[in-house]
């Protein structure tokens, strides 16, 4: 039932036929938002659309290539001619590297691809969605990320490298987008199951997954602006004590933490 609590606003979700875009777009449908999904595959999307219209949502579903900017600039024109303009936007389209082998012997292509997917992906949403979000002097943006963002792993490196890119760019918009009291947050959700993982080796036989449902619900508090003090930080969905670290956000920002940086080797490092 819906409890209206983001009555009046607008969500973009990218991703959202299948997985964790679909859920977090049915669960902002039943707070009362408008949802505006895109994916690449029109029957998944529809059947996602019905789900959140039973919620009493209005939406519109937009077939697009997140990769491709021409797709993604019409994708937006359609979802804010329809619904209006975007006040979240949830970038969470993404690919994992097809094969658990070391970069020597990944496929160049499908490796690509999953960077072109996982980084310029949000890249033409946030390039498509920020103007009108700046103008208006407030929106949301909440980007899936990955704790393989901040760890090396020899097996998904297309998929590490890419979500790490993805910190690295929250990090360098967060202080010019404060000025314009626009938010963004990168949220690992964990290792949840969804058709991707399942398909992940390193998950094989897996049987204590992170839940979706709180994933979710994360998602709704993000957009209703509980961690809005946390901007342009990461937030683990899967490990975090969210109180304790909403309570702590001051010293986040004051230390610098919660981000992307270069560890000096000690107090002679030249970039200490």
């Amino acid at each position: 039932m819906r409890s209206g609590t983001l009555e009046g606003q607008v969500a973009l979700v990218t991703g959202a036929g299948r997985g964790i875009g679909r859920e977090i777009a049915i669960g902002l449908a039943a707070e009362g938002m408008a949802v505006g999904l895109v994916g690449r595959t029109l029957q998944t999307l529809t059947d996602t659309l019905k789900a959140c219209v039973r919620e009493g949502a209005k939406g519109i579903a937009v077939t697009a290539d997140v990769a491709r900017p021409g797709a993604v600039r019409e994708a937006v024109r359609s979802v804010e001619r329809d619904l209006g303009p975007v006040d979240l936007l949830v970038n969470n389209a993404g690919q994992i590297d097809r094969e658990e082998v070391p970069l020597w012997e990944a496929d160049a292509a499908q490796w690509w691809q999953v960077v072109e997917v996982n980084l310029r992906g949000p890249f033409n949403l946030l390039r498509s969605v920020l103007p009108g979000m700046v103008e208006r002097g407030r929106g949301r943006v909440l980007n899936l990320n990955s704790g393989f963002a901040l760890r090396p792993d020899g097996r998904y490196t297309a998929y590490a490298t890419s979500k790490g890119a993805l910190l690295q760019l929250s990090d360098n918009i967060a202080d010019s987008l404060a000025d314009h009291g626009v938010v963004v947050l990168d949220i690992s959700p964990g290792a949840v199951a969804t058709d991707m993982t399942a398909g992940m080796p390193m998950f094989a036989g897996m049987k204590e997954w992170n839940s979706l449902p709180y994933m979710v619900a994360v998602a709704v508090d993000a957009a209703r602006g509980r961690f809005d003090a946390l901007h342009g930080r990461f937030i683990h969905a899967g490990r975090d004590n969210l109180e304790l670290l909403v309570a702590q956000a001051e010293a986040i920002r004051v230390d610098d933490a919660r981000t992307l940086r270069l560890r000096p080797y000690g107090p002679s490092d030249p970039l200490a």
